[in-house]
């Protein structure tokens, strides 16, 4: 899978790398996520547990309206958003949540994206070329050793 490159059919917001935090299941910031703790909290969710702050969805779809929207911008105030959000099937409402949240977004790809990113996996998003790519060994490496070194704060901004 290392090098791998996955095409969608839409993008928008900044070139990001970092890990891929994947599950064949929905998406929705009400529902799903603890926001004050950073963590999957409904526990139903594949990713129960586990924390979604500076880490790249890689998920089934986009559940919810308005109140995910409004979500994401509010956990980007905080410093406890994902990186970016990447999707099987998207919907207009959390679309602009992506972009009013300044959330990295990606959808619609030719197979099944959950299927294909492995978990736990580095990958770089280049929105521009509309592309989700996993890194090969040597380029973890130096993400990791790049981001080791950056001081994290979470909170508000």
């Amino acid at each position: 899978m290392n090098g791998k490159t996955f095409t969608a059919r839409h993008a928008m917001g900044r070139r990001i790398i970092g890990q891929a935090l994947v599950a064949h299941d929905g998406f929705s910031a009400r529902y799903d996520l603890n926001r004050l703790r950073g963590v999957f909290s409904r526990p139903q969710h594949k990713l129960a547990g586990q924390s979604y702050v500076e880490k790249i969805l890689v998920l089934d779809t986009a559940k919810g309206g308005v109140a995910t929207a409004w979500m994401l911008h509010e956990m980007q105030s905080r410093n406890m958003a994902p990186l970016a959000i990447v999707f099987n099937t998207v919907n207009t409402i959390l679309a602009q949540g992506a972009a009013l949240g300044d959330v990295t977004m990606l959808a619609g790809f030719e197979a099944d994206i959950t299927a294909q990113i492995p978990h736990g996996a580095m990958v770089e998003i280049d929105p521009d070329a509309k592309t989700i790519r996993v890194l090969d060994d040597t380029e973890t490496k130096q993400a990791t050793e790049i981001t080791e070194g950056l001081a994290r704060v979470y909170g508000p901004k």
